[in-house]
């Protein structure tokens, strides 16, 4: 009996942490267009006889304004660091590297081209290997 109990205990802790994973993860993926559609269903079902002070009202939409204001700035800035990724990478081009390969190879030879894939670092093309800037360990003319 008691080892029901322990699979039943261990099953519903189980659960209980999943979904609490699957919950923070929705909340992650909520925009400024959800945030609204729930003010506007909230104010659509608030009680007539206890409306929304203004007060309130103005708090959220404050913080909706927040949020999109966030957004926008994380997304600038991510475009900022892939610039000068990019630009840091490019000035590259022509040197003699001295470098760790994706195979943990060490690799020392003239940068030909560089690349980013999907938003991610900045990979210098030493003939036929790739080394990501962030594994350089030496540069020369």
């Amino acid at each position: 009996m008691s080892e029901v109990d322990n699979t039943l205990l261990n099953s519903s802790a189980s659960t209980v942490t999943q979904t609490t994973t699957v919950s923070s993860d929705r909340m992650n993926d909520l925009t400024t267009s959800d945030f609204i559609k729930m003010m506007v269903a909230e104010l659509q079902n608030q009680d007539p006889m206890e409306p929304m002070s203004n007060t309130e009202m103005l708090s959220q939409i404050s913080q909706m304004r927040q949020i999109t204001s966030n957004d926008k700035l994380s997304t600038a800035i991510e475009s900022m660091m892939r610039s000068e990724a990019l630009s840091t990478a490019s000035s590259l081009i022509g040197k003699t590297i001295t470098g760790v390969d994706s195979l943990g190879e060490n690799v020392t030879g003239q940068v030909d081209k560089v690349t980013i894939e999907n938003g991610g670092a900045a990979k210098l093309h030493v003939g036929n290997s790739i080394v990501e800037v962030t594994s350089v360990t030496a540069i020369s003319q």
